[in-house]
């Protein structure tokens, strides 16, 4: 940025300072910092007396002047402190240790503190993540990732049923980084990257969105799972992993299945995910639910007994998104109406969810349906002819769950999957059998047990 414009940028942030600060902080610390030009567009070169300040400045000030620039119009500029050693700090002021101006001149730390990715939700923090068992490790790992970014735990792939709060906790991830003013975010789901891409491949802009996308210091990617299939897609993410991990830079997906069962990945992408940590987050349990719902009802001022925030948890158990709305729709129902929200009247105004909840965990099409769209396959592959193992395993999954999380028959569930009892029959001694052997079968089968309620069939 040349030396004019910095200095104009500068002035104007500085009115915001003072206005923020007293006099004796704005003449003490803000005061004595310079803006100069320098050779890199989108970068902002601030010059202090010596590294105490720089130090000291980084700590305690940091977000204000980003929030100062920010509002002088100039957003997403890189910042850099800089030692001009041959400034002297004010009268009573630290002067450097020895060395150190040469120290701190030469290297000219970058601090780069911005979302360069799609926006984040503000209430989506650490403070308002509800922690229970269902949660527990991915919630520690990524603590630990914020801790120590590109150390800790790289990749991080997050993996669970859709509306269990993985967005949630890895937009926390992303402004708790950009609260430390330490590291360039940059958050966005897969399809938003593939779309980006496609259209910096038809606009002869590739080398803006590598740019992008291989110099930042934390990539969130939500539903890496729709990497699937797209091969020029995958290429290029490829690369881009590559490079931010050799350069240590952290990288957290989320997917709505484990890795090792997305389809259409290619080996190398499977393998490198697999390099970190994977961790699962399952539906809360019932004291969760009730603490999740808690946790709304004091942020949104929601005037809601315990009785109805109870009702509602015990009800909804298949996503933490349809618990939120079901909580808004018993809210508003009692703030317009002014009635008291009894058992009769929850039951009646949330019997669209509830009927959906339990279909969805005690029908023969709930359970194609749930297991078809983790599986990634059609829900008429559930009842085609086709025998491939990729089509005839999740096929099998669908038989053995019906067979234990519903009271039909063992013809009745046939004829739901157009084949007879004793493929269904064979299909659950098969099923069961693999599990005994294979602890990551099990695994899948008691989250997809999960997701479909947690309800079996009547002893």
């Amino acid at each position: 940025m040349e030396t004019n414009k910095a200095k104009q940028i500068w002035t104007k942030a500085c009115e915001f300072l003072a206005s923020a600060v007293s006099a004796d902080v704005y003449n003490r610390w803000i005061g004595v910092i310079e803006a100069i030009g320098d050779e890199m567009p989108g970068q902002l070169t601030l010059t202090v007396p010596n590294g105490f300040y720089q130090d000291w400045l980084e700590e305690h000030y940091l977000g204000m002047i980003r929030e100062a620039i920010d509002a002088s119009g100039a957003e997403n500029l890189v910042i850099t402190f800089m030692v001009d050693g041959a400034r002297q700090p004010p009268e009573g002021m630290p002067a450097a240790k020895p060395g150190e101006e040469k120290e701190k001149a030469q290297k000219g730390r970058v601090l780069k503190s911005y979302n360069v990715g799609g926006a984040l939700n503000p209430r989506h923090t650490f403070d308002n993540f509800v922690v229970g068992p269902s949660n527990t490790f991915a919630h520690a790992a990524a603590l630990a990732v914020v801790e120590a970014p590109g150390r800790a735990y790289n990749p991080l792939f997050i993996h669970g049923g859709t509306g269990l709060g993985k967005t949630h906790l890895i937009q926390a991830m992303g402004q708790a980084v950009l609260k430390r003013g330490k590291g360039t975010v940059c958050y966005t789901s897969c399809e938003a990257f593939t779309n980006e891409f496609i259209q910096a491949l038809q606009q002869h802009e590739i080398a803006t969105f590598r740019r992008k996308y291989r110099h930042i210091d934390l990539l969130l990617i939500d539903d890496i799972h729709f990497l699937a299939g797209k091969e020029s897609t995958q290429e290029e993410f490829f690369h881009t992993f590559n490079t931010l991990y050799e350069n240590q830079k952290q990288i957290v997906m989320t997917s709505d299945r484990p890795v090792s069962e997305i389809a259409n990945l290619q080996k190398r992408l499977v393998s490198r995910f697999e390099w970190g940590l994977g961790t699962e987050m399952e539906m809360a349990d019932l004291e969760t639910r009730v603490a999740i719902l808690r946790r709304k009802r004091e942020q949104l001022s929601i005037q809601l007994p315990d009785d109805a925030l109870f009702f509602i948890a015990e009800h909804v158990r298949s996503n933490i998104r349809k618990l939120e709305g079901s909580l808004l729709r018993a809210a508003s129902y009692a703030s317009l109406t002014r009635k008291p929200l009894t058992t009769e009247a929850l039951e009646y105004l949330l019997r669209d969810t509830i009927e959906q909840e339990n279909q969805t965990a005690l029908t023969i099409e709930g359970i194609q349906r749930m297991v078809a769209e983790y599986y990634d396959i059609r829900l008429g592959d559930m009842t085609s002819k086709q025998r491939p193992q990729n089509i005839a395993f999740p096929r099998q999954v669908a038989m053995y769950l019906c067979r234990e999380m519903t009271d039909q028959s063992l013809p009745a569930i046939g004829n739901g999957f157009g084949r007879n009892h004793a493929t269904v029959l064979h299909a659950h001694r098969s099923v069961g059998g693999k599990m005994k052997k294979d602890s990551g079968l099990r695994q899948t089968i008691l989250s997809l047990q999960q997701r479909l309620g947690g309800v079996s069939a009547p002893s």
